[in-house]
């Protein structure tokens, strides 16, 4: 049975793949998106990450598609006590940016659609540096103070910007961040690796990565001449015509087979056993491209086999 683990200075016990819910509404519709999250938590999973934004860009769709699935799940299974539910704010049309009236406004919008009163871990999506974090940290207190939100996390933001959060939240004994989303894994490593990891690691915050699969890459399933049906397909290829991405994918193909394995379990493993990471993010359209998600929480890759990975993707 899987282990949990428990998510940075929080109380959050969660299991060690997070999934993603950006298909939610998009590529899974809700039956499809219904199955998957039925054979997740079937499988001892707990962990789900959706924004208010998912999924927006569809053409047809406002934002908040992802959420109010996710919520009539809970609602239709009883289980919202069971599931670590995971979403952010600043990217909804209706909801942009991380201004304190923003924040609260979204947090609310999030909860209807959501159908429930709490979410237990609030990332900001993408940090507005316009905006002075004593006004962001001050809003996502009052969420925290109000019950609303029961623990707050930052994605894609500078390790200075991060810094000057956790010092203010630290100075005046406000919510503090318990958890990163980098944008990380076995061949995107430059952005997260360093200073960002560096201060993640010094203050006790984990890091949920998302992209952990590369939009699908790191699956195996993109190879040369190889023609695969995916909105994604195009941002996969791309690491095909690296030296690097090939290199990768010629270490994960003798791994995963030592192991009897799939290649993304393997991708999955690498990242889960990195400083800081807690629990990667991926996604599934179909129950069938669970199992090989799941499996990161079994699968122990030895230190060779660690080191030959993170040789390949230097």
């Amino acid at each position: 049975m899987t282990v949990l683990r428990t998510l940075g200075s929080s109380d959050l016990e969660i299991f060690p793949l997070s999934l993603g819910g950006n298909v939610f509404g998009w590529t899974a519709d809700e039956a499809a998106s219904f199955a998957v999250l039925d054979a997740y938590t079937a499988a001892g999973g707990n962990f789900v990450d959706t924004a208010d934004s998912y999924s927006a860009w569809v053409e047809g769709n406002r934002g908040g598609e992802s959420e109010t699935i996710i919520g009539k799940w809970i609602k239709a299974r009883g289980n919202r006590s069971d599931v670590v539910i995971a979403t952010k704010v600043s990217q909804h049309p209706e909801y942009p940016g991380l201004t304190a009236a923003n924040i609260k406004a979204a947090a609310d919008a999030s909860l209807r659609r959501l159908g429930t009163d709490y979410i237990d871990l609030y990332y900001t999506h993408f940090d507005k540096p316009e905006v002075p974090v004593e006004e962001i940290i001050g809003a996502l207190d009052e969420l925290v103070k109000a019950g609303k939100v029961r623990y707050i996390a930052a994605s894609n933001i500078s390790a200075d910007r991060l810094r000057a959060s956790l010092e203010f939240s630290d100075r005046e004994g406000l919510a503090r961040y318990v958890a990163l989303q980098p944008h990380y894994n076995l061949v995107s490593r430059d952005t997260y690796e360093g200073e960002l990891r560096d201060l993640a690691e010094r203050s006790g915050l984990a890091a949920v990565p998302y992209y952990a699969l590369a939009s699908g890459f790191l699956t195996g399933k993109y190879r040369p001449g190889a023609d695969v049906d995916s909105p994604r397909a195009g941002a996969a290829a791309e690491h095909l015509r690296t030296e690097r991405g090939r290199k990768v994918l010629a270490a994960l193909d003798e791994i995963a087979e030592a192991h009897g394995v799939a290649v993304a379990t393997v991708a999955l493993a690498w990242l889960a056993a990195q400083p800081t990471v807690a629990a990667p993010i991926a996604s599934a359209r179909t129950v069938e491209q669970l199992p090989a998600l799941l499996g990161v929480g079994e699968l122990r890759l030895t230190q060779e086999e660690l080191a030959r990975l993170t040789a390949a993707s230097a």
